[in-house]
């Protein structure tokens, strides 16, 4: 939400969007230390908190260094050393979105360093995977690796950007999935749909992706209208867009609809 409009948060309002979680993301560009970062979480657990609740939103953060800016070892170290601080916050709900980008050796040891912070601080975990080519081995890699480590509960895990090609993967070793809605890449509504419906809905949440580029803040609406247009039930509707997520962010202990 830190590159979008008021406008977005009033939408999102009118169109019966209660709460909402921030990862801590790739900005469009690399940024240049671990200052910028500091403020950039200081950003997403104070002031977006501040601005959602003039429209009765609910905002949840997580914090990382993204996978995208995860090259440079001394600035992984600078950043890991400071998330504890923002994790005290009151809309701090987790770790993410971590994962991998190229799937390099410095990307995966990041991605490790960031399970071990989770695991120390006892927080949830969100997970970015892979686009294109690299999806399948990635996310692969990211299962593999949470899998060897038996201190890693599965069920405070969502590995979002599934496709149709991981999502087995993910949901055979326990995981929650996420499909990003898209207007141009990761997935559009009626492939999501189709998804759904191929799958069903355990452990299963969608979210829409609001960026600096092509994005569309109300997909997840739009997603519950194409649900409808199959002729779906709305109870069904209201357990992947509403009581999924609901489940999964209400395992930390700031999680609170009331």
């Amino acid at each position: 939400m830190v590159s979008r409009s008021t406008d977005d948060y009033e939408a999102m309002a009118m169109a019966g969007c209660v709460a909402l979680s921030e990862p801590a993301f790739w900005a469009g560009y690399d940024r240049s230390s671990a200052a910028v970062f500091y403020d950039y979480f200081d950003h997403i657990t104070k002031f977006e908190p501040a601005r959602a609740a003039d429209y009765g939103i609910k905002h949840y953060a997580w914090l990382c260094l993204n996978p995208k800016e995860g090259e440079d070892p001394e600035l992984l170290r600078e950043v890991l050393a400071f998330i504890p601080e923002f994790l005290e916050r009151p809309n701090a709900v987790g770790i993410g979105e971590i994962g991998l980008n190229r799937v390099t050796k410095l990307e995966m040891d990041g991605f490790i360093a960031h399970v071990e912070l989770a695991m120390q601080h006892n927080q949830l975990i969100l997970i970015h995977t892979p686009h294109l080519e690299d999806k399948y081995k990635g996310t692969l890699r990211i299962v593999e690796a949470l899998k060897s480590d038996s201190r890693v509960d599965p069920t405070r895990v969502l590995i979002d950007h599934a496709e149709e090609h991981t999502i087995g993967m993910i949901r055979d070793a326990g995981f929650w999935t996420g499909l990003t809605l898209y207007p141009q890449t990761k997935m559009a509504m009626d492939r999501a749909v189709d998804i759904v419906e191929q799958y069903g809905t355990e452990r299963l949440c969608v979210n829409s992706a609001c960026d600096w580029g092509p994005s569309v803040p109300l997909a997840v609406p739009q997603f519950r209208m194409a649900m409808r247009r199959r002729g779906h039930a709305d109870e069904l509707i209201e357990q992947i867009t509403f009581k999924n997520p609901a489940a999964f962010l209400g395992q930390s202990p700031k999680f609170n609809l009331a």
